[in-house]
This record gives C-alpha cells, structure tokens and sequence, in this order.
C-alpha cells in the first residue's frame, strides 16, 4: 500500500470551555504554533484523506493523583475537552455533581442540538486510562481511544470523517434494555466494555443502569486491555495481521467500509498515538473520576 504524506499549514484552533471559565480554560489549554495536516493520498478503493492534528494540552497543567495519573476531568470546567472537530464542548454536554453528563434525549445519533463526540485535546501512546460510567435505562454510548480527527472531501465539501472510523470503540450500554446487545454477529459482541462490533467482553459483569461502573482501557505498543468492574475482560493486539484479519469480519472490513477499514488497520495515524473521547449516541450517560497514566514519561 503506497501512500503519500503531505504536510500542510493552518490556522490555529482555540479550545473552549463554557460559562465563566472559558477564558481561563482556553488559556489553560491552548499550546503556541499551528495546526497542521497530514493528508493521505487515494489509494486500495480509498479516497484521498487528511488527519488534522490541532494544539495539544500540556499535561504539566494537570495533577496528578497519588498514583501518578494525570486527572482529565476536574469535575469543575471544561479544562482540556472540545468537540470532535469543534472549537467548543457542545451544549449538550454539561457538568453535574463532578460528572460528565450527555443530556440525550433517545434519539439516538440522529438526535437535534448542539451534540456530538467530544475529546481530551492530548494525543496518548501507550497508558492506562480509568473512568467510571452508569446510563440510565436503554441507553448507549461509548469511550473511543487512538482516536484522530479526520476529514475528507465529498461533493466538492470537506466534511469530518466519523470518529469512531478512526479508533476502537469500548462499548457502554444497559444490556439489559438496549437492543445493541442482542445485535451483531456474535452475540454479546456490542454488550458492555466489549471491542465494539469485534470482540466480546467476558465475563460480563456490568452492573444495571443507574449504577456505577468501573471502566479501564491498557494501550501499551499495540497491546489492548479492556477491564471492567476490576476484571480483565479483553485483550487483542494492534497493528498485526490478526488485528486486520479482524477488522475484515466486522462492519469495517476493506469491502463493506474502505476507509473505516483504512483508518483502523492503521490506529493513531502515523504517530500510532491519539485522543480519549466520549460518544454521543443520543442517550443519557454520565462519567467521572476521569484519570490517564502515561507510560511513556521519562
């Protein structure tokens, strides 16, 4: 597979917050320099596309916790998240008692309003991220890692590519009540802290909607680890013919989406590094006690 890589300047983005802290957030968050762009040339029945690699945030600005995780959420501002591809945190997102909350209204990723994905604005390597999520009744949503922000040109119009064509998928749901974990070509293989549509979390030991969950996700050079509620219940590997041969039997094969297919095959673009985020998928879903420890610190 021949591609071509093509590095091109563009304006800064200022990353937002919301309410009173927005200044200081934006401020907070914002590193000197432009962004850039990587484009990726046409080729295997795939349509020339471009990764945009925006300002980071400086970890140094976080704290960490007493076991060296860098703490993402602060339970206060928006310090260090935006949309997917957006200058700000969508409206729909908002803070309620230290957590994250996405104000779905269940309709799903169809839904009207100021929604959308959102990101930690720093690119990971290799860590260990923790989380803990609960849903309320029948809803879905879900924690992406590697995850790039991509765009690409269709009908004279550049448009940003889905996220989670770009990244893996740990899948939240209320099994019990959404029909997502009764679907896929396995079943089980959409259920809770699963790979999404590729691998099934076993055992599955979530807890019912409105309860607390915990959550982990291990990247370490190509390693993947899937925990929840303190048990191991995936590991897969990256980057690997096994990892391709895998993709080919899921929604994102080669035939049935190219450039899904392309972006994954290929997890954190060039760097094989990219961001955390959060799904919106048009259900109410909370997460807190957000935390990364980053292992490839000196």
């Amino acid at each position: 597979m021949k591609k071509t890589l093509t590095i091109l300047a563009c304006a800064s983005l200022v990353l937002a917050s919301c309410g009173g802290n927005q200044k200081k957030a934006a401020e907070a968050q914002a590193e000197e320099g432009a962004a850039t762009k990587v484009t990726i040339a046409a080729h295997d029945n795939v349509p020339e596309y471009t990764y945009v690699n925006n300002p980071q945030i400086d970890l140094s600005q976080l704290e960490k916790d007493a076991d060296g995780y860098y703490i993402l959420f602060n339970g206060k501002d928006w310090t260090g998240w935006r949309g997917y591809m957006k200058d700000h945190v969508p409206t729909l997102w908002t803070i309620e008692d230290g957590c994250i909350k996405f104000n779905g209204k269940g309709g799903g990723e169809a839904q009207q309003g100021d929604g959308g994905d959102i990101i930690f604005t720093h690119m990971f390597k290799n860590f260990e991220f923790k989380f803990e999520w609960k849903v309320e009744k029948g809803a879905n949503s879900g924690v992406f890692y590697l995850a790039r922000e991509v765009e690409q040109e269709k009908d004279g119009e550049v448009k940003p590519v889905h996220i989670y064509c770009s990244c893996p998928e740990y899948q939240i749901l209320d099994n019990a009540n959404h029909p997502d974990a009764k679907l896929g070509k396995t079943l089980g293989i959409r259920q809770s802290s699963s790979l999404y549509d590729m691998i099934i979390a076993e055992p599955q030991n979530a807890n019912p909607y409105g309860e607390w969950n915990t959550g982990s996700i291990m990247v370490y050079q190509g390693t993947v680890v899937h925990g929840q509620n303190e048990q191991n219940v995936l590991e897969y590997h990256m980057w690997t013919p096994e990892w391709t041969d895998l993709l080919n039997t899921s929604k994102f094969s080669s035939e049935k989406w190219p450039i899904a297919f392309d972006l994954l095959n290929n997890c954190g673009g060039p760097e094989h590094a990219g961001y955390i985020g959060f799904q919106d998928h048009g259900d109410v879903v909370y997460y807190r006690n957000i935390r990364v420890k980053v292992y490839d610190e000196e």
